[in-house]
């Protein structure tokens, strides 16, 4: 092999280990640009019906800052409450099974032997219970972690959201200058894609939060506010946000009564099942179509090798990933060649879809 090859394939291993080093860092930049996205399209309608961009910007970001503050004031606090009563509780719990578990023992005789170690097990919950506990707060503790990486999304989004056309112009003109209209088109379809996405999540969010609560009240859970908002919020992560809004609540209502934890189950699974039939396929119609196995499988990849962030993150990165693939693999590469294996020209090529301004 020639010196410059090898020289280009250690190049390009020196620059994809520096990405794969840097990818948490890439990640957060990425959820800046899907939050500005998002914003931006409120900031284009306000300043359409009159209002400075300036201005526009402020407004959004106000109402941004107002409804985080509502919703974390909302959430937290009752929480680590009922968190710190449920700590209290569990030995508690774990006596009253040790009880059951010796008066079954009385009133049958020889039954010990079919529930062998009952008193070793419950020896070995309670440590576990503990450690569990010590690890829930020692979680808790990298709050300042979490806080700098949200400010600096915050930063990044704000930056990119007071002007995005220099960023955008930076980013296009990576490309050859032949192709760079074409790769403006294709950002405007992954922006116009994040913001139905966002809208469709928003819906979904505030749809599920309400029958949520409602259906808590009706069982009388207490925090039925709290647990309603974190059912809503974690609907944004498909198949793993639904499964764990229903840990805290049935932990809750195992303070009340044992039978309302499984009520609980009961009505998030109803709840579940009625958006997955009903209310995705209405309000998600204007969204990016992706399959559920490809959903499923990015959010356990995503995951795997990026943390939490990744899981989150994981259905924008492949709405935008599957335009880029659809738009330049497929049209712009596979597309030209008819079946003899014959390059047409643009004039042959089937008309691409028009795509409004972003601007």
């Amino acid at each position: 092999m020639a010196l410059g090859k090898w020289v280009g394939f250690l190049a390009l291993a020196i620059a994809l280990y520096i990405l794969w080093e840097i990818r948490q860092l890439l990640l957060l930049v990425f959820a800046a640009v899907v939050f500005a996205t998002a914003l931006n399209s409120l900031v284009r309608r306000l300043h359409q019906a009159g209002v400075k961009r300036g201005g526009a910007v402020a407004l959004a970001l106000v109402v941004l800052i107002i409804l985080s503050i509502g919703f974390v004031g909302l959430i937290v606090p009752p929480f680590v409450s009922q968190f710190q009563q449920l700590v209290e509780r569990v030995p508690q719990g774990l006596d009253r099974v040790q009880s059951w578990a010796q008066t079954l023992q009385n009133m049958v005789p020889g039954s010990s032997q079919y529930l062998p170690g009952v008193n070793d097990l419950i020896r070995e919950i309670q440590p576990f219970a503990t450690r569990l506990a010590g690890n829930f707060f020692a979680w808790f503790s990298n709050a300042l972690s979490i806080l700098l990486n949200l400010l600096l999304v915050l930063v990044l989004m704000v930056m990119l959201l007071i002007n995005p056309q220099p960023y955008r112009r930076g980013f296009v003109l990576l490309f050859p200058s032949f192709y760079r209209r074409r790769a403006d088109e294709i950002l405007s379809l992954c922006e116009i894609a994040l913001v139905n996405w966002v809208g469709g999540i928003l819906i979904n969010m505030v749809v599920i939060a309400a029958v949520s609560g409602i259906g808590l009240l009706i069982l009388r859970v207490p925090l039925v506010l709290a647990n309603s908002l974190l059912a809503g919020l974690l609907e944004a992560i498909p198949n793993v946000g639904p499964v764990l809004s229903v840990i805290p609540p049935m932990a809750i209502a195992l303070l009340d009564a044992p039978w309302k934890a499984g009520a609980v189950l009961i009505l998030y699974i109803v709840i579940q099942q009625l958006e997955q039939y009903l209310l995705v396929p209405f309000v998600m119609s204007k969204q990016v179509s992706i399959l559920p196995a490809v959903t499923l499988l990015s959010q356990v990849v995503f995951a795997v090798f990026f943390g939490f962030l990744g899981l989150f993150l994981a259905i924008p990165l492949v709405i935008v990933g599957q335009i880029w693939v659809r738009e330049i693999l497929v049209r712009d590469i596979l597309d030209p060649w008819d079946k003899e294996g014959r390059r047409q020209t643009p004039q042959e090529l089937p008309k691409l879809p028009e795509v409004e301004d972003p601007t």
